[in-house]
């Protein structure tokens, strides 16, 4: 048997990033037919989508960041200022979000990450259904991951 050395570094290097992404999809698309069949096509593009809220003055009242992958809506972030809560604005922007990926980016599922004191309510009251909840992430903290089929 052949011994090999290697060296462990570590430290953020861009072009070994790139390098490392490259090969975990080469990788992750010949062992999957599912990826195999994806890539090169307009779902395997990951596309921003964002909804916003304004104010009378146009300050932002509310926004959503999300992106659209593989017939997925992605919800990364869903704010309310505090003076508008209760006020629908959250369920409107989630609605717009649902609606642009469902009917103009062909989206059939979307996916949301929310912590224990975030609104892990407001997602089941929107038709999300709970998958999984990380306990202790941060410490003290659950994190729940939660989908619904968009019809």
């Amino acid at each position: 048997m052949v011994s090999l050395m290697f060296r462990i570094e570590t430290g953020v290097d861009k072009e070994r990033l790139g390098l490392l992404r490259s090969r975990l999809s080469e990788t992750n698309t010949a062992a999957s037919p599912e990826l195999r069949a994806l890539r090169g096509t307009r779902e395997d593009q990951e596309v921003p989508l964002a909804v916003w809220a304004l104010d009378g003055r146009g300050g932002l009242a509310a926004g959503l960041a999300a992106h659209t992958w593989a017939r997925w809506l992605h919800v990364n972030h869903l704010w309310v200022d505090d003076r508008h809560r209760g006020a629908g604005l959250g369920s409107r922007l989630l609605a717009e979000a649902e609606r642009v990926a469902r009917e103009e980016r062909g989206c059939v599922n979307s996916r949301v990450e929310t912590w224990d004191f975030q609104a892990p309510g407001f997602y089941r009251n929107q038709g999300y259904e709970l998958v999984s909840v990380i306990p202790d992430y941060p410490e003290g903290v659950k994190e729940f991951t939660l989908t619904k089929r968009l019809g």
